[in-house]
């Protein structure tokens, strides 16, 4: 389903606020047009000559998609039937033709066969089913003067392109031809009131609804999406935000920023590995393509300048301008800027009269697409607001404000003018040097002076200049490592679940700052996408041109800094955001170096969407397949089955894997069962602790048992097993020779089962600890636990430790400490009843022991475990009796 942005007619009364933007008054005589009612005749139309409809409006409204939209309608024959022959020309082309050509020509180079259309030969009134469409008129040097453009009826007499367009619109060629120009807001002037029939502007997605049905049709726009629950539930929290009066609202009437927002959703919910690869630097690279690709920004009008005097590419101009105010606010942590720092930042030092005027058309199309003003809440701080309330602007959206900063940097931007005076010195002197070094070769052979071995001298200054430049190189990868393990950021949301808050807001209790500071976490991030190769093509046809030896140089700076930073203990959200980084930036060679430098990798509590897991697993995979962590902790990641399918090339690196506190159920098993068979799998330990497996899933895990030769470690502590699954895990334990420990604590299991669990255990060659506390076993069932440790087998003497209370008999067990480790780390998400009462047999075991002991030593010990219980069982009460008074208040 396509969505038509809004389209305006303006009066020609209204053309006083034409070159204001569109989107800052709202004027009541206009009234809205489709597409087909553009050729409609109006007050001014006279029998016998064709209409001259301009469509204008600022960068991103949907100029090009219009276009496009109803020359494919018209192929169809959905829309403007009444024309038998509609011919689109791309301005950016017709301006680089410099000979001079025929109107018939000019249509055949493009469309071979309408050369000679009869339609064309301007006989009668056939031209009146004719329609031109110029797209991109803003690029086209017009000069309306008779001595400059002289007249011409002729369609076979060879002019210049724009003598050609010029006629057309004069009605001196093909009068009864329709035409359809699109331009940009600064140039709707250069073309006379007279020769214009209907002005139509277009004015974006000016209300939500029409926001949500774009939302809906890019976010459901496959089959699969439309039953997805997931993306309907991303529309009712993007239409909320944008209900809300968010900034977010505020810009997304431009279609563009919409796409954007589709666009990075997309990417973070519905990445998947059958899926080409995507980056974030690469969505935003791309949404430049596509807004600025071929955008030039003239000097000035003239018909004696040429086409490279009279254009330059808008996005350098953008970098520039924008991109240096992006970069100025990221290092001093602000997001909001006053009129006078725009005018300051982006006015800058202008001069010369082609200085004002690339100014004057950049602030009309351009400015209103990156800053918008600030939607007033308690996101920007008071710090940020003047005193005297004076007007403040933010970027369109958040990440782009990092993402021009970036590019600012990577592109060199931030040189000194000293930097940028040597850089040229330099070029200039290696030129010269060549030329001397060739001459003083010649003379040397028939003049041998020691003299000429000065003229040597000359190659070294490009030489020093290349060490100093490799210096600022290595000085952008340190600013990359620092920014991105930022003290201050170590407890932030990692930056993918940034991002996703500053599209679909934050709903519920709002998180509290430490302070008013702005974290831009983003920004290194971006600084390593744009030195992806595929990003550096997109932006090389923006005419912002990153060189291959910066990003040799940065490369192996940055490479020394991470690995310097991972030296130290990093929390898990700099943990994840330094793997985005690698995944940004797209270079295996860097990520299996920073790699080499991690024995572990630490990811607990973050919320591990199918994109992180995507993006982990593509990490890893960049190594050969002799490295493994030796531990990958994902625990309270909130995994499911589908996700846990996207981590296994990550599973396939790790000896000890931590999936405790998740939401994997029975069908996970089926996946971990592979993996243990998986002969490329080397995983040791296996923690899956507070997951409902239940015993359905704990038999489909067992399955692996026989085949599997690596496991040494695994926990199904909390997972729902019963009597049948544990006697069927004790019948499946003589099939796997390498277990050491297994930990099946706080499960239903009752006497029989424990006993017979032991009684495998015991016979077991190499298991020596098997834990079973917290379970349903009586005292009787403990104490017959107690002797069944001990081998069958006279000739070995090895005993296996079995963890079942605190005491043993009528003494203490030795692991009683682990025991009560285990249930304080876990008593927030386990059954807090339940616990009580096991807290409560193990005080009446330990108070039955203690009375039993005759050694004052052995008393005082007892003494010490059922104090240490004794203050876990009071803590546990004191959280309980808390959470009620919270929630009453």
């Amino acid at each position: 389903m396509h969505v038509d942005p809004l389209i305006m007619e303006r009066k020609d009364e209204e053309r006083a606020g034409l070159l204001q933007s569109p989107y800052k008054t709202e004027i009541s005589s206009s009234h809205p047009l489709t597409v087909e009612q553009l050729f409609e005749p109006t007050d001014t139309w006279s029998e016998g000559r064709g209409l001259n409809v301009l469509l204008y409006g600022a960068v991103g409204t949907g100029k090009a998609t219009i276009v496009r939209k109803l020359v494919l309608d018209w192929c169809t024959g959905t829309t403007m039937t009444r024309f038998k022959l509609l011919l689109p020309f791309a301005c950016e082309d017709l301006c680089q033709l410099s000979k001079a050509v025929s109107l018939r020509d000019l249509v055949g180079r493009k469309y071979l066969h309408l050369k000679n259309h009869p339609l064309l030969n301007g006989d009668k009134d056939q031209a009146k089913d004719v329609l031109f469409l110029f797209n991109g008129m803003e690029k086209m040097q017009l000069d309306f003067r008779i001595g400059s453009s002289e007249l011409c009826s002729d369609p076979s007499e060879p002019l210049p392109p724009s003598v050609i367009i010029v006629n057309l619109l004069r009605k001196y060629l093909l009068p009864e031809a329709n035409i359809l120009m699109a331009t940009r807001l600064s140039a709707v002037e250069r073309i006379p009131q007279k020769y214009v029939s209907r002005y139509v502007q277009i004015c974006g997605f000016n209300d939500p609804d029409r926001q949500r049905a774009y939302f809906t049709s890019r976010l459901l726009q496959s089959e699969e999406a439309a039953h997805n629950k997931e993306a309907q539930t991303l529309i009712e929290l993007l239409y909320l935000n944008l209900q809300s009066e968010s900034q977010l609202a505020a810009v997304c009437f431009l279609p563009s920023y919409c796409w954007l927002t589709c666009a990075t959703l997309h990417f973070l919910h519905f990445t998947s590995p059958q899926a080409p690869i995507r980056t974030l630097t690469g969505i935003y690279t791309s949404f430049f393509r596509l807004n600025f690709g071929g955008e030039v920004l003239g000097t000035r009008t003239g018909a004696s300048m040429s086409t490279q005097e009279y254009q330059s590419s808008l996005m350098s101009y953008v970098v520039r301008t924008v991109g240096k105010l992006a970069f100025d606010g990221v290092m001093n942590k602000r997001t909001s800027f006053s009129d006078k720092e725009l005018e300051q930042w982006i006015g800058g030092k202008t001069k010369t009269d082609e200085e004002l005027h690339q100014l004057a058309m950049f602030q009309t199309d351009v400015l209103d697409f990156f800053l918008a003003p600030c939607v007033k809440s308690r996101k920007h701080s008071s710090k940020e607001l003047c005193e005297n309330d004076e007007k403040q602007y933010v970027f369109a959206i958040p990440a782009m404000q990092e993402y021009l900063a970036a590019l600012y940097v990577v592109l060199g931007e931030n040189k000194s003018a000293l930097q940028k005076l040597t850089s040229q010195v330099s070029v200039a002197i290696g030129q010269a040097s060549e030329d001397v070094s060739a001459l003083v070769n010649i003379l040397s052979k028939f003049i041998p002076l020691r003299l000429f071995a000065i003229f040597n001298l000359l190659k070294l200054f490009p030489k020093l200049y290349e060490k100093i430049s490799s210096r600022n190189k290595g000085r952008i990868a340190r600013t990359m490592a620092a920014e991105m393990f930022r003290t201050e950021d170590s407890y932030n949301e990692d930056v993918l679940d940034q991002v996703e808050q500053s599209l679909l807001g934050v709903h519920g209790p709002q998180p509290q700052q430490s302070d008013d500071s702005q974290s831009f976490e983003l920004y290194p991030i971006f600084m390593g996408g744009l030195l992806q190769y595929s990003n550096r093509v997109l932006l090389q046809q923006l005419d912002c041109n990153i060189q291959s030896t910066t990003v040799v140089q940065i490369t192996r700076a940055l490479r020394k800094y991470l690995v310097r930073e991972l030296s130290k203990p990093q929390p898990p959200q700099e943990l994840m955001d330094l793997l985005v980084l690698l995944y940004e930036f797209q270079n295996p060679r860097l990520t299996v170096e920073v790699l080499s430098s991690m024995k572990s990798i630490c990811l607990t509590n973050i919320r591990m969407t199918s994109l992180k897991c995507f993006i982990l697993s593509s990490v890893l995979s960049c190594s050969s397949a002799s490295y493994h962590l030796k531990e990958l902790d994902l625990s309270s990641c909130l995994l499911t089955s589908n996700t846990l399918q996207m981590l296994r090339p990550a599973f396939r690196h790790t000896l000890s894997l931590n999936l405790q506190f998740n939401n994997l159920d029975p069908d996970s098993c089926i996946l971990l069962r592979d993996l243990l068979l998986d002969p490329k799998t080397c995983l040791s330990s296996l923690q899956l602790c507070d997951n409902p497996l239940l015993d359905s899933g704990v038999r489909v895990l067992l399955e692996a048992l026989p085949e599997n030769r690596s496991l040494t470690y695994l926990s199904l502590m909390h997972t729902g097993l019963e009597d049948s699954g544990a006697l069927e895990l004790a019948e499946r334990l003589q099939q796997h020779t390498g277990l050491q420990e297994l930990n099946v604590a706080y499960n239903t299991i009752s006497d029989e089962a424990a006993l017979a669990l032991v009684d495998a255990c015991r016979e077991h060659p190499t298991i020596h600890t098997v834990h079973l506390y917290l379970n349903a076993i009586t005292d009787e069932g403990k104490q017959s636990l107690y002797g069944r440790g001990v081998s069958s087998d006279e000739g070995n003497n090895r005993r296996v430790k079995v963890l079942a209370s605190v005491t043993e008999g009528s003494d203490i067990s030795s692991d009683w400490h682990p025991i009560l480790r285990v249930i304080r780390e876990n008593a927030s998400s386990w059954d807090r009843k339940r616990v009580k009462q096991q807290l409560t047999v193990f005080l009446r075991d330990l108070e039955w022991g203690r009375r039993k002991q005759t050694s004052f030593w052995k008393r005082l010990h007892f003494r010490k475990v059922q104090k240490a219980v004794q203050a876990t069982l009071q803590s546990l009460e004191k959280e309980s009796s808390s959470r009620p008074s919270k929630k009453a208040e």
